[in-house]
């Protein structure tokens, strides 16, 4: 049993890796910093580590879909990351394709 749920656990992991950078960019329609990204994934059932986050938000701007900008009039400087215009456009095409491709897997999966 031990070793099923060691199986799961890591399926469930590489599913969830796979959604990440959907919905990192879904929130980004907004500016954020990492924490809010963070809590913002959190409050819809996403978990990511900080350690995940931040090497994704790197690889993501240097990809061109993100722009960033420091704030610092604030007590502690804070890192703020926005979706650009190829950011954008990069959303937009990466949400159809999840709707297709989540459509096909419901069917495969209510096909018995």
């Amino acid at each position: 049993m031990r070793d099923q749920n060691l199986i799961y656990d890591n399926l469930v992991s590489e599913l969830r890796r796979g959604t990440l950078v959907l919905s990192v960019l879904a929130l980004l329609r907004q500016p954020q910093y990492g924490y809010s990204l963070i809590a913002g994934l959190e409050a819809f059932g996403i978990t990511i580590e900080a350690g995940t986050l931040y090497p994704l938000l790197r690889r993501l701007e240097k990809q061109g879909l993100l722009s960033s900008e420091w704030d610092v009039d604030q007590a502690r400087p804070r890192r703020y990351y926005a979706l650009n215009e190829t950011g954008q456009q990069t959303l937009a095409t990466l949400s159809a394709e999840w709707q297709r491709m989540n459509a096909a897997l419901d069917q495969l999966i209510q096909t018995p």
